[in-house]
This record gives C-alpha cells, sequence and structure tokens, in this order.
C-alpha cells in the first residue's frame, strides 16, 4: 500500500494491527514494541503510538511477516530486517 494514494485512517490501522504478531513504532530515538501474542494493548495506546498529526499511519511503515515497522529507527531496521 502506497501511503501517500492511500489513506490508512484508524479503521484501517487497527484491521492492519490485528494481523500483526510484533509491532516496532518508532519516534525519533524513542521506540516502542508491541508483543501482541502475549499483550493486549488497547485500541488508543495502538493508534497513539502508528497515526501521525494528520490521522494517517506514519510513515514509513513495513511489514515483514506478521511484523509491522512504523517509523524509521535505524537499529530496529538494522535487527529486524537485514
Amino acid at each position: 500500500m502506497d501511503a501517500r494514494k492511500t489513506k490508512c485512517g484508524e479503521k484501517e490501522t487497527l484491521k492492519l494491527v490485528r494481523s500483526m504478531d510484533q509491532i516496532w513504532a518508532a519516534r525519533g530515538k524513542k521506540v516502542v514494541h508491541f508483543d501482541l501474542k502475549n499483550e493486549k494493548p488497547g485500541n488508543d495506546e495502538l493508534l497513539k503510538a502508528l497515526l501521525g498529526p494528520s490521522g494517517s499511519l506514519r510513515a514509513p511503515a513495513i511489514t515483514r511477516g506478521k511484523k509491522l515497522f512504523v517509523g524509521f529507527h535505524a537499529d530496529v531496521y538494522e535487527e529486524h530486517l537485514t
């Protein structure tokens, strides 16, 4: 999905999230990790970490299997995507 062409709002983001096992959300130097196999975070907590000020899924957003990476963090990318 190209976020520039297709808006991924709250409903779409939650649908995507519920199909994942692991989520990493980076914002600046801070990274939040959700282990959805063992935790059940609330929708508000997930959306706060994943949506930008426009109400859309923040970029970049990358899926790898049942893992979702939102935002850019070099260390997380190196550890999980290489």
